[in-house]
């Protein structure tokens, strides 16, 4: 190549090189300064108390409809459910204090929406109505030290806002329903009734002592403070999980390996839940009187109904400590040669002064 060539060459190289420059000047210039707005000039994203609908779609994770109806929440989508009642209030009270602060970009690519978490793959879509009125329609993306990004439907820009919190959002459909089996006071209970292959065990409280029998005998070595251990864990059961979609086969539970009822002293309640076969992980099925809802509980819920009653017990011994009290571990002797400091004696042996080498005169 001649050095013309090369001069020729050269120069068309600089004006493409000046010319991708340009335009991306002029791109910094349109989205990759904050744009001066005053405060009249930002959307308000302000939520209130009397919505009664909210759509929440979080990427390509999950997309959950909540409504009102009457004075309770319920999941409409993708099933209907009972809701948490506390995860929408949660929801809606960082509604109320959600602010734009600032304008950051006037405009934005859909390759910009990608980079900034604002498109479908990955923002927080949320829509909240008041019967037939959409009162907003905003969009999360990345949060960093200038706030929280959103975008606001109709809207070109790209803010900052306040008063976002991720976890309230981002929650799967388990963190939108209601996960509570059992809530009852447990100093209620009289009676307890556990139906499993090594029963039934029948627990009987009377004053404020228990009383156990198995299979209609008195039951040994019966330990009233594992009951009472019991009591505690199911007196406000929640669902570790949902077992939707899953038929009797698959959960056991028209088969159930352990039920257990708890009887309220007067007639006050009683509550039924049936424990099925193993779940996700080690966890099992379960269901409560009075639902279809299939449920997820842990082992160490189900192993209370569906122990052979070991879970109930003393050990064979009692409880009782081996080797003498407070003195050496059966089979461990002192070192040859070894003796007791003086005025020292082990704990457990005669006193006296075997250990004084002065004999103690």
């Amino acid at each position: 190549m001649t050095r013309d060539k090369q001069i020729l060459v050269g120069v068309v190289v600089l004006a493409a090189l000046g010319g991708l420059v340009y335009l991306q000047v002029k791109k910094d210039q349109s989205i990759g300064k904050t744009t001066e707005t005053t405060s009249a000039e930002l959307p308000e994203i302000k939520g209130s108390d009397d919505l009664d609908k909210l759509q929440i779609k979080n990427g390509d994770k999950s997309d959950v409809t909540l409504e009102k109806k009457g004075d309770k929440w319920v999941v409409t989508k993708p099933l209907e459910a009972p809701a948490s009642q506390a995860s929408v209030k949660a929801m809606i009270d960082s509604l109320k204090e959600l602010k734009t602060k600032e304008q950051l970009f006037s405009q934005v690519t859909d390759a910009d929406k990608k980079d900034y978490q604002l498109d479908a793959e990955k923002g927080v879509h949320l829509v909240a109505w008041k019967g037939a009125d959409k009162k907003l329609d905003v969009t999360f993306g990345k949060s960093g030290a200038r706030g929280q990004l959103v975008m606001v439907d109709g809207k070109p820009a790209v803010y900052a806002a306040t008063g976002y919190s991720a976890f309230v959002y981002t929650r799967e459909l388990k963190g939108w329903r209601d996960t509570e089996m059992l809530r009852f006071d447990d100093a209620n209970v009289n009676q307890v009734t556990i139906e499993n292959k090594s029963g039934p065990f029948s627990f009987t409280k009377d004053g404020e002592k228990w009383s156990a029998t198995q299979k209609g005998k008195a039951f040994e070595r019966f330990d009233q403070e594992k009951l009472k251990d019991m009591l505690r864990s199911y007196k406000s059961l929640n669902a570790d999980d949902f077992g939707d979609g899953k038929g009797v086969a698959d959960t056991g539970l028209d088969a159930p390996e352990g039920t257990v009822t708890f009887q309220l002293k007067d007639g006050a309640g009683k509550y039924n839940l049936k424990i099925g076969k193993t779940g996700p992980g080690a966890n099992h099925f379960a269901q409560k009187d009075g639902t279809d809802t299939v449920f997820v509980v842990s082992n160490f819920i189900a192993d209370f109904a569906t122990s052979d009653g070991s879970k109930f017990q003393l050990p064979p011994d009692g409880g009782a400590p081996k080797g003498p009290p407070g003195g050496m571990p059966p089979g461990m002797q002192m070192p040859p040669g070894m003796q007791m400091p003086p005025g020292m004696q082990m704990p457990g042996m005669p006193g006296g002064h075997g250990g004084d080498p002065h004999g103690g005169h």
